[in-house]
């Protein structure tokens, strides 16, 4: 058994391979590339890197840190593990409902194995895809994963690289997709290693985290080879199918071809070398649509963003919270736009930022678009991480899983939100350099205090408890309040799968109609109109005697002579037979 590594370190003037005590020089290569063959080394051995005589260092590609990362990379063959989804073809994402979860709190005990468990409920549910936050290698056991480090390697704690197989696998046999959370704007503070071995990062632009990921700088083509490479390997070695890609508007590209057009050019030729639908969905608050839109007009290719205004205008208009950003939203007139095209802010003043926000998204399609209720970082960036069933009566709830089950766009589900969990979802992380842990906590602290939040309110996420108290408590879907929420949710599904208005993308389709003194919003979708009232009296929506109510949120919900009877906090799916306000 021989094994090849390789590693690219032009910086260094010396690299060699660490395998136990024994170190291996290693020969200089075109390209800034080192490389070395090593007798009795293959997979399963374990390895670092030693650049100019310095302490070992993991693999910047390591496909598995099982001490962490600071300990040695493993050697993986992929190749070696026995895959049972040759029949799975995937499955698009137009049309599809997203379920969003992050391992370490979605089942007791944290890992991939034990998300497999409770997957026979996702599909009772009803939703398509599964979307993991992300898994690469972070600092510690427990954390977010956006400030990973080794990202080609699925975090020690989880289950590593076969953990994550069995759960795709499993999930594939359940008829479930599973898309991954990315990141390539930034790497995390701890074990990030990168720029020993060449230029990853560059000071031509400065982001949030510091220097940025050099994308267009000297150096970058490998840099932006090693993105690429990452993205596709999930894909490919993983079979996972699509990704969704953090924060898209700090990655600072000034090159002819953004990364992230090249990174959908090399996933579209994937796709069709597999044979099945694979998608990237770009995180971005800029409301670009050329993110979007497609190559032959001038944009990037990928196939939907996440709409965060559309949640803003949701949640603002059901919890009356304008704290912070949310100050740009709560009435019913924002809320009915983001119903009808997801952005709010297509070129219009944003008081929040004191200018002009954002592009119109004419000519996108709903289906372009990624939405929801709640997610993980609306409810962890909270000083409790309060989830919307600790923040709106149950009433509102139900209201907006209606609003989001029944929308143009894909929505998307976070973990518990389908029965009202209890538990928050908190930020927590488990950083072993007491200063790095002591900056993390006090740094959340000050970030809240834009919100008006006291600094006693926020939990610290360095304590273990904070990441104990997120876990989900599998016991409350069976119970009363729980369950009936649960039900509504199914209910809702189901209805969106079998009446074709209400997964039709056109969005010139999709009209609104409110009185926000009164209290009420309208969507109608084709041939069904989604009523609510938001407001303090009992409200009627007209509707004649051939009209049939399809689902209500309340048994309080009648019909009338008049039509239907809402009374506060109520919503109804009605159609045919009614009439407009």
């Amino acid at each position: 058994m021989m094994h090849r590594f390789r590693v690219w370190a032009p910086r260094p003037q010396r690299v060699e391979a660490f395998l136990g005590e024994q170190r291996i020089p290693m020969r200089r290569e075109a390209g800034g590339w080192w490389a070395c063959s090593v007798d009795q080394a293959g997979p399963g051995t374990d390895y670092a890197f030693s650049l100019d005589g310095g302490p070992p260092r993991p693999d910047p590609r390591s496909a598995f840190q099982p001490e962490g990362i600071d300990g040695p990379s493993r050697v993986v063959d992929h190749s070696a593990f026995a895959w049972r989804d040759s029949g799975w073809r995937g499955v698009p994402l137009p049309g599809s409902v997203l379920y969003e979860c992050h391992v370490g709190t979605f089942s007791a005990e944290g890992t991939f194995d034990g998300a497999i468990d409770h997957l026979r409920h996702l599909v009772d549910l009803g939703v398509d895809i599964i979307e993991l936050l992300p898994v690469a290698e972070f600092s510690g056991c427990r954390g977010w994963g956006y400030d990973g480090v080794d990202l080609f390697a699925p975090h020690h704690a989880y289950g590593g690289p076969d953990g994550l197989k069995r759960l795709i696998d499993a999930a594939h046999d359940h008829g479930l997709g599973v898309v991954l959370d990315v990141v390539y704007n930034h790497l995390g503070p701890a074990g990030n290693y990168l720029p020993e071995f060449g230029p990853y990062f560059s000071p031509r632009h400065r982001t949030n985290w510091g220097d940025a990921v050099n994308f267009d700088g000297p150096g970058s083509d490998e840099v932006r080879r090693f993105v690429i490479d990452n993205a596709v390997m999930w894909l490919r070695d993983y079979h996972c199918d699509g990704l969704r890609i953090d924060a898209v508007h700090a990655i600072v590209d000034d090159s002819a071809t953004h990364l992230l057009e090249a990174l959908a050019v090399e996933v579209d030729a994937l796709a069709t070398e597999v044979g099945r639908p694979l998608f990237l969905i770009p995180e971005s608050d800029l409301n670009d649509p050329r993110f979007v839109r497609s190559r032959d007009a001038g944009g990037y290719g990928l196939a939907a963003c996440w709409a965060d205004e559309w949640h803003h205008a949701l949640h603002a208009a059901l919890t009356g919270d304008v704290s912070g950003y949310y100050e740009d939203f709560g009435s019913l007139t924002l809320l009915a736009k983001a119903l009808r095209q997801a952005w709010v802010y297509d070129g219009t003043y944003s008081p929040y930022r004191q200018r002009v926000h954002g592009r119109t998204p004419s000519g996108l399609s709903g289906r372009q678009f990624v939405v929801f209720a709640q997610n993980h970082d609306q409810i962890g960036n909270r000083a409790a991480g309060e989830r919307s069933s600790a923040l709106m009566s149950e009433g509102r709830l139900r209201v907006a899983a209606a609003l989001l089950l029944t929308a143009p766009f894909v929505p998307m589900l976070f973990q518990g939100e389908e029965w009202g969990a209890s538990t928050p979802f908190q930020y927590f992380t488990d950083h072993s350099d007491p200063g790095l842990g002591r900056t993390v906590s006090e740094g959340r602290r000050h970030e809240f205090a834009t919100f008006g939040w006291h600094p006693d309110d926020v939990s610290d996420p360095q304590d273990e408890a904070t990441f104990e108290h997120s876990k989900l408590d599998w016991a409350e879907p069976v119970k009363d309040s729980h369950a009936s929420l649960l039900a509504w949710h199914r209910r809702l599904i189901a209805l969106r799968r079998q009446i074709p208005a209400l997964t039709d993308p056109r969005l010139d389709r999709v009209q609104t109609e409110y009185d926000q003194d009164v209290g009420w919003l309208v969507v109608r979708r084709g041939p069904v109109a989604v009523a609510s009232n938001l407001g303090s009296r009992t409200w009627i929506f007209p509707a004649g005697p051939s009209a049939e109510l399809l689902a209500a949120s309340a048994p309080s919900v009648e019909r009338t002579a008049r039509g239907v009877a809402l009374p506060p906090d109520t919503v109804a799916l009605v159609t045919e037979g009614f009439s407009h306000i």
